[in-house]
């Protein structure tokens, strides 16, 4: 998650509806277009969106995470990993994940909350919850965590390093994927990383860093997940990095509705997008695009597993998520 989302829950029982609402604004005054973008071409070999947000309301007509997954299955995306950024949106992951064949959940405490969470004394109750979370079906990844050096200042990053390491630790004793967020830090990550000892699968998202860095990141085996961003004109150190990190370690993701490839950046995004940036990628390494989606389907399921190994809770069952709920309701 890269950008602010502003709003609290619903206030409906049914958790299926949103808990975010994005901010329409993308800066200091500037509007943004609202609009979805038009489907792209189908992909002819299907591929995964390995990190989303669709608990997030985001454009004129927003859609909810059905609408996504019915669109991003008609051009071929076989299956998203929604991730949670704090308690809320971990807990509406982990349960839409037990109900959705077509979704995984990560779950966290986003860099940027964890100072919030030790400020009020909760980070540790924080924590213990998304160390309960990930030993829920369905649930295959820890994150997104990591370091932000970018929004938070000086005085909250003690709290993210401690919340970095502890979920290192979960992610380990679960034996579960990490996705890392990593902005204005990559030395300060990779110290905690090779300190520490990252997980067996660590994947950082949306990969921010240059070739250096992917260098590092391939003699560790750990995995680049490339987002919209690598379209973007001035992300020559995304490309160059894509360019040198083995094809046994990318992956791609939307981080929707955040970072809309081109030519839609500042659109809402939606996993349906993927094979904009998947296409883009392909002509940069100069292969074919089925190629490159099913390499990159190999290297997700590498990562979290099969999204047919366990299976989702049929309609009507009894959920944890609310017991005030009639399960009418969210069948």
């Amino acid at each position: 998650m890269t950008g602010p989302a502003a709003g609290v829950a619903t206030g409906s029982h049914d958790p299926a509806n949103y808990i975010r609402q994005r901010d329409s604004r993308a800066g200091e005054g500037q509007a943004r277009d609202l609009s979805y973008p038009p489907l792209p071409s189908p992909l002819t070999v299907g591929c995964y969106d390995n990190h989303t947000h669709l608990e997030i309301a985001d454009g004129d007509d927003p859609l909810d995470y059905r609408q996504q997954l019915d669109l991003a299955s008609s051009v071929g995306i076989r299956g998203v990993v929604q991730v949670g950024g704090d308690l809320e949106s971990s807990r509406w992951s982990a349960e839409m994940a037990s109900r959705e064949p077509r979704m995984l959940a990560a779950v966290a405490i986003h860099p940027n909350e964890a100072p919030g969470y030790a400020a009020s004394g909760t980070l540790d109750a924080a924590l213990a919850e998304i160390d309960e979370l990930a030993a829920r079906p369905r649930v295959r990844a820890i994150g997104e965590t990591g370091l932000d050096y970018f929004r938070t200042p000086e005085s909250g990053r003690a709290a993210q390093h401690r919340s970095f390491e502890a979920h290192i630790a979960i992610a380990k004793k679960h034996d579960l994927a990490m996705q890392i967020h990593d902005r204005d830090a990559h030395e300060a990550v990779l110290e905690t990383l090779l300190r520490v000892g990252a997980p067996a699968r660590t994947v950082f998202h949306c990969f921010s860093g240059d070739a250096a860095m992917a260098r590092v990141c391939a003699d560790n085996g750990w995995y680049l997940s490339f987002a919209g961003t690598v379209t973007f004109k001035n992300a020559h150190n995304l490309r160059e990095a894509l360019t040198i990190i083995p094809r046994e370690r990318i992956l791609v993701e939307t981080d929707a509705p955040f970072l809309t490839p081109e030519p839609y950046r500042g659109r809402p995004n939606s996993p349906y997008l993927i094979p904009l940036t998947l296409r883009f990628m392909a002509d940069h390494l100069d292969t074919e695009v089925s190629m490159l989606a099913a390499q990159i389907s190999s290297n997700t399921e590498a990562v979290y597993g099969s999204w047919n190994a366990e299976p989702v809770r049929q309609p009507g069952g009894v959920s944890p998520w609310d017991a005030a709920v009639d399960p009418a309701e969210i069948a």
